[in-house]
Order: C-alpha cells, then structure tokens, then sequence
C-alpha cells in the first residue's frame, strides 16, 4: 500500500512540471517573433497609401472646339495693266503698306491722251453742227405757220436735229471712252494691303494678258482664317452663330502663343464627305500683324459658356470596363470608386457631366495602388515625388 508521503511527492512533481511547461510557452525564444509577425500582418492589411489629390471645381467652363486653320487673306489681288503700253514708273516700295486708291505704276499716257483730244475735237464738231440745225429748224417753223415753207422742208430739218443729236451723244460716249482708257495709265490699289515683290521693271512693255502682272496686293488687316471641324458639331456652331454667342482665338503652331481674337462668319455650305468634316471662316483685326497669309494655326472656337459646371483635374479620371471612374476621399482619409460621366477635356481640366460633387475630394495620383476603403494619406503638393505612380511600378522599380 502506498503510503501518503508518497503520495504528496508525486503530486508535488506533476505541479511543478505543469509550472515549468507553462514558463517555457511565456518565456521561448521565438514567441516574440510570433507577436511582431501578427502586427506586421496586421498593418500589411491595411497600409496608409499617399496620394495626391484636389477639390472638386465648380466655376463657369467656355465649351470649346480646337480646329487646324490656314490663315487666309479676305482679299487678295494681282494687280495688271488694263491697257498696252511702256511702264513709265513703279511707285510703290516692296513689303510696304498701301491705302486704296494710293499710285501704284504708270503707263506711258501719250497714246490715250491723243485719243481722249480726238473724242473732244469730234464732240465739239458735232455740237456745232446740231447748233446750226437746231437754228435752222427755228428760223423754218414760223415760216412754215404762215406757209412760206413747205412741210417737206420743215420734217427735213426737223430730223436734221434729231440726228445730230445722236450724233453729239455717240462723241459724248466715244469721249468717255477714251478718258476711261487713259485713267488705266495710271495703276492704282483696289484696297488697303501690304504689296508684294515686283514682278516688272520700268522701261518694260506690259500688256492685259501678262500672267505674273506687276504685283500681288494682300489685305492684312482684317484677315480670316479658313478651318475644319467635324460636320457632328455643326448644329452646336450654328446655335451659337445665332445666338451671337461664338467667339474665336488662334494660336501659333504649338498651340502654345495665342496669336489674336476674332469672330465666326460663317459655316460652310457642304461637308466634305471623304472626312466628315466641314470648313469654317473667321475674321481677325490683326492689328498686330501677328497673322500671315498661308501659315498654319491652332484655332479655339468657343461656342457657349457651361455655368457652375464641375472640374477636377485630367489625372483624376481612370477608364475602366464600365466607363470613367474616380477615387473619391471621404471621412477618415477613406477612399471609394465613383463612376463619373465626363465632358471635355483642356488645360489638364476635365469637365465632370455626373457623378461628382462640388468641393469633393478626389485622388489625382497614386490610383494604381488603391482599393476601395484603402486608407490615404494625402500629401502637400512640393512632396508630391513621394507618390508612386504606375509607370515606374509597371517598369519594375517599385514594390
């Protein structure tokens, strides 16, 4: 039989050994690695993402359609001789300026002066002779109320002065004539406009036929711009044609410089069917003379004013399968997806038509890394580098 001494031994032993497990689970060397495994688990599953972002703008938006134009002289002249002759002078200065009406060359006048005086000599011949038979026929008329002339006498004097006043209004004709041939001796502009390089020399023979002519004059200012635009926007333009609401602004090539404002004249008439687009003119002081005829330019056509509309800026929106999307910043630095329906897009702003609020907060760099209900941090603007955006993370330089 088991005495009792023993037994309270073995009790002892066990206690102590259930003591000694328990220290060894507490105290073992690799618990605290378990610990900071489950707290670096913990905060990979929700990591603070940063991010940059903006507000939601509502202000009023111009709609504007961009276009590529030719800048297009609204006249445009060579100028010719209208009659034959020996150039006695050029007297206008290449490149310069011309006002209407200003002397641009001279023809040898000689010829058509001679007969400008052989018109006159013939007019004043014939008035003379309608003045003697107008005298006659009123020296007859008395005579021939009394019957001391006959009848036959009087029709014939009578038609005597019909004729020769026919004749008078021919020389009077002849006379204009004349003259009119004389004045094309001297060249004058049609227009205001900027002359070209001279294509003749004094002392030359020109003639109305001559294809190159003396010189080209071009109207600079105003001056229009010729563009296309696609035929879909037509019905837009022309409401705003109507409504006297269309203005227009050119830039340079870059579409960087902006080169002048003006306004819409007109629509084409017919649409060009191979492209689908149809051609516009507009008109443009040029007080400057920043447009040149036959140069290309950037045109922004605005056609309405959009008030209150919303912008955020072009980053913020992502394309998925379902349309345009935007990370949206709610409480907590908590983000979440919003389908958005998106209008026009220019100076890195977009317009946004649904889906988003005035003075909303939505991300505008870091998406990729994004989910909804990731938390974000969003950083100032001068620690925007700190962002990683997708680029360099599809190139294998980011985690």
């Amino acid at each position: 039989m088991i005495s009792k001494a023993f037994k309270i031994a073995c009790a002892g032993l066990v206690a102590a050994a259930a003591i000694g497990a328990s220290a060894y689970v507490v105290h073992r060397p690799d618990a605290a690695t378990d610990h900071a495994a489950a707290a670096t688990q913990s905060a990979v599953a929700t990591p603070v993402v940063p991010v940059t972002a903006a507000k939601v703008l509502q202000h009023d938006v111009p709609i504007v359609l961009e276009g590529l134009g030719t800048v297009t002289p609204i006249n445009t002249a060579t100028i010719r001789t209208q009659v034959q002759g020996t150039l006695d002078s050029v007297d206008f200065v290449e490149g310069k300026q011309v006002k209407r009406g200003d002397v641009l060359a001279k023809i040898d006048p000689r010829v058509y002066e001679a007969q400008v005086d052989q018109a006159e000599a013939a007019l004043a011949r014939d008035e003379a002779s309608l003045k003697n038979a107008r005298t006659n026929l009123a020296r007859t008329q008395p005579l021939a109320n009394r019957g001391f002339a006959t009848q036959q006498l009087l029709d014939t004097q009578d038609s005597q002065v019909t004729q020769g006043e026919g004749t008078v209004a021919l020389d009077k004709a002849a006379l204009e004539a004349a003259q009119t041939q004389l004045s094309f001796a001297t060249i004058t502009a049609p227009f205001d406009g900027v002359t070209g390089i001279r294509r003749i020399d004094p002392g030359n023979i020109v003639h109305p036929t001559d294809t190159n002519g003396l010189v080209v004059l071009t109207q600079l200012q105003p001056i229009a711009v010729i563009f296309t635009l696609p035929s879909g926007e037509i019905p837009g333009v022309r409401q705003a044609l109507a409504s006297e609401d269309a203005s227009v602004d050119v830039y340079d090539a870059q579409n960087k410089r902006k080169l002048d404002h003006g306004s819409l004249m007109l629509i084409n008439n017919q649409v060009d069917s191979t492209t689908g687009t149809v051609q516009l003119k507009a008109s443009f002081p040029n007080a400057g003379n920043t447009l040149w005829p036959g140069t290309f330019v950037n045109v922004h056509l605005t056609i309405a004013v959009r008030h209150d509309a919303l912008t955020v800026p072009l980053t913020a929106v992502r394309q998925g399968p379902d349309g345009g999307f935007a990370y949206v910043v709610g409480a907590n630095n908590v983000v979440s997806i919003r389908n958005v329906a998106t209008g026009q897009s220019r100076d890195g702003q977009i317009l946004i038509e649904q889906g988003l609020a005035a003075n909303e907060t939505v991300v505008t760099a870091g998406q990729y890394r994004l989910n909804p209900g990731t938390t974000v941090e969003i950083v100032p603007e001068d620690k925007k580098d700190q962002v990683q955006d997708a680029t360099t993370a599809s190139a294998g330089m980011l985690p």
